[in-house]
């Protein structure tokens, strides 16, 4: 995949507008929930449709540190993993745990509908796509933040004691040269490696 026709990655200031607007919605709680599973788990369209309760839970039904994604909820034979929270989405998922224990009819996956107990992976990438479009971002699609993620766990992870091999099994890649694909390359960071 050339980086062309590449998701473009968020801008911090992108990320919180998203967030500024998903207040905004009908849906808040469960919309922002979306979209930090993506910018902040590093979650494809698919697995966010295929992510059910007990795989952020414990066997008591309390909210873990961990999202533990099965293979079959991912992409291929070897996309499952474990990935910690961010404070940020574990607060976002407690919030929207709170609202769904409130529904009759509950439901095993974490986004469903009113309409339906699971939500399409489809209908994912159409949210982030009208998201994106309300606030006039070109070239951000639903990978948009799984790039954002992978991108800035690369940047992050040598400064805690990692690699980039931490990052391909946050990302759930089966070879590192495709995390390497998704991550975006700094002009600001390379002239300061250079000048240091």
């Amino acid at each position: 995949m050339s980086l062309a026709k590449q998701a473009k990655t968020l801008t911090k200031p992108q990320i919180d507008a998203v967030l500024g607007y998903l207040t905004t919605t009908r849906y808040p709680v469960r919309y922002r929930v979306i979209f930090l599973l993506s910018v902040r788990a590093g979650l494809r369209a698919k697995e966010i449709a295929s992510l059910t309760w007990d795989m952020v839970t414990d066997a008591e039904g309390s909210l873990t540190d961990l999202i533990s994604l099965p293979n079959a909820a991912s992409k291929g034979k070897r996309g499952g993993r474990a990935i910690p929270m961010s404070k940020d989405l574990r607060a976002a998922l407690s919030a929207l745990k709170a609202e769904a224990q409130k529904e009759v009819h509950r439901s095993p996956f974490v986004i469903s509908t009113e309409r339906a107990v699971q939500t399409s992976s489809y209908a994912i990438v159409n949210k982030f796509r009208a998201w994106y479009s309300a606030l006039g971002f070109q070239g951000a699609s639903s990978h948009s933040g799984r790039r954002t993620a992978i991108t800035s766990w690369a940047r992050k992870i040598s400064s805690v004691g990692g690699s980039l091999r931490d990052v391909q099994l946050l990302a759930g890649h089966s070879a590192l040269t495709t995390t390497q694909r998704y991550i975006e390359g700094c002009d600001e960071a390379k002239r300061k490696v250079v000048e240091n």
